[in-house]
């Protein structure tokens, strides 16, 4: 029985430290690979499940697990109406940076407008 723990203990670490040297720099979490190599050979059992746990990173769909199909218990629904669509703004960056320069220059102009306007009625 020990021998069984033993063998799956070494295939864990095999398996993670084959992992971690084929993966991507960009692919692991919180800590550099040497630091994940070190903990997986220094403490096989616990390093592997750290790293297959909290190391590696998923796809983004991550881990799929198979789900169970739900039985309905209510009537289906009827689709509810399509929400409005929201406008996007389609303008470059750099065409709305320029937007927003042309409308402080206009704001600095009306300012300047209404001090002049003020300056001519007070005197």
């Amino acid at each position: 029985m020990q021998l069984v723990f033993y063998l799956l203990v070494i295939a864990l670490m095999i398996g993670a430290l084959i992992d971690i040297i084929t993966r991507d720099d960009s692919q692991v979490r919180f800590l550099p690979k040497m630091a994940w190599l070190i903990i997986v050979i220094l403490l096989p059992l616990i390093g592997g499940l750290l790293w297959f746990a909290i190391g590696r990173e998923y796809a983004e769909a991550g881990i799929r697990l198979p789900r169970m199909a739900r039985r309905e218990q209510h009537p289906p629904r009827t689709a509810a109406p399509a929400a409005p669509a929201v406008p996007v703004d389609t303008r470059t960056t750099e065409q709305q940076i320029a937007d927003l320069d042309r409308e402080i220059e206009e704001w600095r102009l009306r300012e300047e407008i209404e001090k002049r306007k003020r300056d001519s009625t007070d005197s």
